[in-house]
């Protein structure tokens, strides 16, 4: 069963900024290595796309971009798991994650932008993510304000 998660950052920069910072891909692998030191992804970013995270072994998740505006929203619906390289079959771990959504929506007010992200996980992850999110949100931070 999946739980919703929510994380909320300011950040003295334009949506732009935050935007490029996010879905870069010389940034991206810097905000998201605090989940991965290895992190990677495999995209275009653009809506209906599929999207691979995974660490430098290959193993991580298969992923679909089901709504995308820019300097906006994205919105990541996650398919399937894959381990070095290799899709999973359905199983009990697998079927778990099918249909967990990730979403950053990003509001920009006089200069500062609000990033919201909400997040869907399995009860055993909370805790990392809950750990591992709000480090990944103030490196997003650090990237947008210092550019």
């Amino acid at each position: 069963m999946l739980h919703r998660l929510s994380f909320k950052v300011g950040i003295n920069a334009k949506s732009e900024m935050v935007w490029n910072v996010l879905w870069g891909k010389v940034t991206y692998p810097q905000w998201t290595k605090i989940f991965s030191e290895d992190s990677q992804v495999e995209t275009d970013w653009v809506e209906g796309s599929t999207a691979l995270f995974t660490d430098g072994k290959g193993s991580g998740m298969r992923s679909r971009i089901y709504k995308r505006i820019t300097n906006e929203f994205m919105g990541i619906e996650h398919l399937g798991m894959l381990e070095q390289g290799v899709e999973l079959p359905p199983n009990e771990k697998t079927k778990d994650w099918l249909g967990a959504k990730e979403d950053y929506t990003l509001t920009e007010t006089n200069g500062v932008t609000t990033l919201e992200v909400g997040l869907d996980t399995v009860k055993e992850y909370e805790s990392y993510f809950y750990e591992t999110f709000p480090k990944a949100l103030q490196i997003v931070k650090d990237l947008s304000e210092n550019k």
